[in-house]
């Protein structure tokens, strides 16, 4: 009895250790692969008669299980299937499946298609429509291509020539042979280096380059890039694509390059800012972060970033970059009026450099030779409205930006207020014969350029017609004659840039004279 407790306790701890090795083993595979990667990837599966049916089914649980830890997307990896046969088809493109339970489905319902290894078409199939770039259905610019062969190695044909076009144009060639095949010919075709990218296994055995095959792939299409944007001359934005998960953090440490330490300008993997940087800055990101912003920079000065990656559950790389910020734009770069009036204006100016303006100040007068007035705003402030001006008359307007470091800079415009356009105070008009009118108005001679004199007739009379008449500032009364029964008359005053507010009667002729009046 003893003996039998004994080996069912051995035994569960047996049973225990495996299951949490292989547990333990899948949850590191998981965080590897996890948001890795960027780039798309194209399997080529030999679906000829020369391969069984049993073969084919194994080659696609191999492909089933190798791409499930990837994440798919289209910003991360996209995966497309063509098949070999006398017509090489095409079963899924890139854009075809962005998550796991289509692309799992798609790869379960694909049916053999038999016929001959056709691979050299396949090959310009592959080409010409798939992994081309900048084409409908296509693979994307800037990104890692890959492709995948899967053959049983038995009379592939005249493939040299289209593997080494393709190689050639920036895809990567892996290849997996589950029979002997010509190793020759498969080491001429895959990408270097040969022994991490050509596989020769027999089908019950895929299982066992899977993880191989994948860390590969990973290799090529592993996103180790940093993405520096919206540089300007103080700060700039840093984004980079996450792959920790619940734990860990980012250490991110840039400084200036070195003056004449072109190696570290070129960002090599690696490098270490704290041994190849005099003086840097250190910022740290939470695990689900993807971005950080990098302040108090100098203007135009070139710069070398690093990311460190640290968590306990794996080791990542580092990653490196560099860029130049933006040369010092001093404020005011530009000065703007806007809300015009005749005794007010409203400037602005812009960019705002509150890190290293200290203050803004606003001068200006008429004209040539106007008093001088002095309005001060803060270092965020980008505009003020100037009033107490003096109407219809230009003003010199400077605005200066007084720095930190003890510099001033100034810029100048000219600006223009309204003129006062007083609207006529009094019309009169006055009978004087049967179809006479004498018009009357007072108006202010200051700034007047004249006055129009409008009237028109009924608009039902058969003679009724829009007659003007101009008249000097210094006259306010002229006589109307051929006036029409009931005629309207409008007079207005003229000023240098408009016309002001005029007043209008109807004239009620009749043989006695009278006179109507408008008044404001």
């Amino acid at each position: 009895m003893k003996a039998a407790m004994e080996f069912r306790v051995v035994l569960l701890c047996v049973v225990l250790g495996i299951y949490l090795k292989a547990g333990g083993s899948q949850d590191t595979d998981t965080v590897s692969v996890f948001n890795c990667c960027e780039g798309d990837v194209l399997f080529l599966l030999d679906a000829s008669g020369s391969v069984s049916s049993f073969e084919h089914s194994h080659m696609l649980s191999f492909l089933s299980d190798l791409v499930l830890p990837f994440s798919l997307g289209p910003d991360q990896v996209r995966i497309g299937l063509l098949q070999v046969g006398t017509e090489p088809h095409l079963e899924f493109g890139f854009g075809a499946y962005n998550n796991h339970q289509g692309l799992q489905a798609a790869l379960q319902r694909t049916k053999q298609i038999g016929g001959d290894t056709n691979t050299k078409e396949a090959l310009w199939l592959a080409r010409d429509k798939v992994l081309k770039q900048d084409i409908p259905g296509g693979a994307r610019p800037g990104l890692p291509r890959v492709l995948v062969w899967l053959t049983d190695g038995v009379e592939p044909g005249e493939i040299q020539g289209p593997m080494a076009e393709m190689r050639e144009d920036g895809v990567s060639v892996l290849v997996v042979s589950t029979g002997r095949g010509n190793y020759r010919v498969l080491r001429d075709v895959v990408s270097p280096p040969v022994e991490e990218h050509l596989y020769f296994v027999d089908i019950e055995d895929m299982s066992i380059i899977v993880e191989d095959l994948r860390n590969a792939i990973i290799e090529i299409i592993r996103a180790e890039r940093l993405q520096v944007r919206d540089v300007s001359s103080t700060s700039a934005e840093l984004h980079w694509r996450p792959v920790l998960t619940d734990t860990g953090y980012y250490d991110i440490r840039f400084g200036p390059v070195p003056s004449g330490n072109t190696e570290v300008a070129g960002g090599s993997p690696g490098t270490n800012p704290s041994t190849e940087l005099g003086h840097y800055q250190r910022i740290v990101r939470p695990s689900d972060s993807s971005s950080a912003k990098l302040s108090n920079l100098r203007p135009d000065t070139t710069y070398i970033v690093t990311l460190s990656p640290e968590s306990n559950l794996g080791i990542f790389n580092k990653l490196n970059t560099t860029f130049t910020t933006q040369p010092e734009v001093q404020s005011p770069a530009q000065v703007a009026v806007s809300e015009l009036t005749v005794n007010s204006v409203r400037v602005s100016w812009g960019p705002l450099q509150p890190e290293s303006v200290q203050s803004y100040r606003v001068e200006y007068a008429v004209i040539p030779a106007g008093k001088l007035h002095v309005v001060t705003a803060n270092n965020r402030q980008n505009s003020t409205v100037l009033t107490n001006l003096q109407p219809g008359s230009q003003y010199l307007v400077t605005v200066s930006a007084r720095y930190s470091s003890g510099r001033e800079r100034a810029l100048s415009v000219k600006v223009c207020t309204q003129e006062e356009r007083p609207a006529l105070a009094d019309l009169r008009l006055t009978t004087v014969g049967s179809d006479s009118v004498k018009v009357q108005w007072k108006g202010s001679a200051d700034g007047l350029r004249g006055y129009w004199v409008t009237w028109e007739g009924e608009s039902t009379h058969p003679s009724s017609q829009r007659s003007t008449l101009y008249m000097p500032p210094h006259l306010f009364s002229t006589t109307l004659n051929h006036v029409t029964p009931n005629a309207r008359v409008c007079v207005s005053p003229v000023y240098r840039t408009a016309r002001g507010e005029g007043l209008c009667c109807n004239a009620k002729l009749s043989s006695a004279a009278l006179t109507w009046s408008h008044t404001l």
